[in-house]
């Protein structure tokens, strides 16, 4: 798994993940992916559009995540995910607590509606 940061304007991080989000790959970024989360008023996009799996380990990870960003006054949305990974996210009702955007523009103008 392999973990790119962007910094936007606005104040937003583009985190871009690579590979799957299954057990050896949510650990080996975990650490990397909180801290790229941190701060006041910080607002991610997390692009999964690379991501070809995602199991019961990522989603908590991501969800966990989300929940610190919005504890610090930010917002944290998904971008882009593939078919299966957007089924599974659909399924674990991820989306229900993580919104879900298709493309770039649409994922910025749902952070700053937040």
């Amino acid at each position: 798994m392999e973990l790119r940061l962007t910094e936007l304007e606005n104040n937003i991080r583009l985190i871009q993940l690579v590979g799957a989000l299954d057990m050896n790959g949510a650990y080996s970024i975990e650490v990397q992916f909180v801290r790229a989360c941190e701060g006041d008023r910080v607002h991610v996009i997390v692009d999964l559009a690379k991501v070809s799996y995602i199991s019961s380990v990522g989603i908590p990870m991501m969800v966990n995540t989300a929940k610190s960003v919005t504890a610090h006054g930010g917002k944290m949305v998904l971008l882009n995910p593939q078919n299966a990974v957007a089924d599974v996210l659909e399924l674990t009702g991820i989306s229900e607590v993580i919104p879900i955007y298709f493309d770039l523009e649409s994922a910025k103008a749902g952070i700053k509606s937040g």
